[in-house]
């Protein structure tokens, strides 16, 4: 019968050791044990770093939630382990933790008016005054922020095009839409907003940054410019 024998790091083939080879061979290449090894740092004379890796993810059934749910002293329990490599086991996973919940919200792409309307839902809804707002978009249409132009009364609201524009190519924006919402429920645009449309086109087809809809918001439905092929 075989007796297997542990390899040290130290013996290793450059490549083969955790540190050299994410340098060599970038991150992805490491398998989740010469990750950990590299965060103890070291094993004992009688188990490399890796290999008390793999005990210890072994213990988990290599499921990486589980270890994250280990203690200190929990991994303290492994021969090699120390309070100091337990700590620094345990705080990696914590980072990797908040690292997940502070992931960007999915996307968005703006693919027609209701898309529009549904994205400006939690930001218009029940508004008593009037609000103008951009989309500012990539060359997929995706959302790239939602920017507030200008705050009104209840009759009305002013739209600066130096504002607008600024804040679009402030963000490096494909294309852009423009959002009002009419407290009073009136879906109709008006002839300023029908001018301020205008206007707003014209600049943005000068500056190859188009204006591809305005939605005039209300609680109970929109109007847009560009369904009813007014842009």
């Amino acid at each position: 019968m075989e007796t297997y024998q542990s390899i040290k790091i130290s013996s290793l083939a450059e490549e083969d050791r955790p540190r050299e080879k994410l340098l060599l061979k970038g991150k992805l290449a490491l398998s989740d044990a010469e990750l950990i090894a590299i965060l103890i740092g070291s094993g004992t004379k009688s188990i490399s770093a890796v290999d008390l890796s793999k005990n210890i993810l072994s213990s988990t059934n290599y499921n990486l939630a589980d270890l994250a749910r280990l203690s200190v002293k929990d991994l303290q329990k492994f021969k090699g382990i120390g309070e100091a490599k337990a700590i620094t086991i345990v705080s990696a996973m914590e980072l990797g933790r908040r690292r997940k919940l502070s992931e960007p919200p999915k996307r968005i792409k703006i693919t027609s008016s209701n898309d529009v309307y549904e994205l400006m839902k939690p930001v218009l809804m029940d508004e008593p005054v009037e609000y103008f707002y951009i989309i500012i978009l990539n060359r997929a249409n995706y959302v790239i922020k939602k920017q507030m132009i200008s705050q009104g009364g209840t009759s009305g609201t002013v739209a600066d095009p130096k504002l607008i524009f600024k804040y679009a190519l402030e963000n490096r924006a494909a294309a852009i839409v423009l959002v009002h919402n009419h407290p009073s429920g009136n879906r109709k645009p008006s002839r300023a907003d029908e001018q301020l449309t205008k206007k707003l086109v014209d600049l943005g087809r000068n500056l190859e940054l188009p204006v591809i809809d305005h939605v005039i918001f209300t609680d109970v439905g929109y109007f847009s410019f560009a369904d009813e092929a007014m842009i």
